[in-house]
């Protein structure tokens, strides 16, 4: 069964760094492109980044580029975002999703799987 479980989420002061966790079970890395999101209840989900399956490249949304940084560990069957400089806005629930392919992928609609989310809650 494809499973994934975030962790690592928690309260961080405006300008601090969290980093977050995405253990995969029931599947392989390297055929699966991983990518974060993040949801502010009351509206839409939001990717962040992915990372591909083969060759581990990257994409980040532009609002998190130079802050946030996406790997893997292949052995561990796990991937990371490491958040620095965060801010209060980016106070949401961060999830993790799976999509078969190489990737990375920027849309919603290519991620077929889903883990239940972290909270990220970024306030003095």
């Amino acid at each position: 069964q494809l499973q994934l479980v975030e962790s690592g989420g928690g309260l961080v002061q405006p300008g601090g760094s969290l980093r977050l966790s995405c253990a995969a079970s029931g599947m392989s890395l390297d055929y699966y492109c991983i990518g974060w999101f993040r949801q502010v209840p009351g509206k839409g989900r939001e990717v962040v980044s992915s990372i591909a399956s083969s060759d581990s490249a990257t994409w980040y949304a532009d609002s998190v580029k130079g802050r946030f940084t996406i790997s893997k560990d292949n052995a561990q069957n796990t991937v990371y975002l490491q958040m620095n400089s965060l801010k209060p806005e980016e106070t949401a629930v961060y999830y993790c999703a799976a999509a078969f392919g190489l990737g990375p992928y920027d849309r919603q609609e290519e991620y077929n799987y889903w883990g239940q989310g972290t909270q990220v809650t970024v306030s003095s």
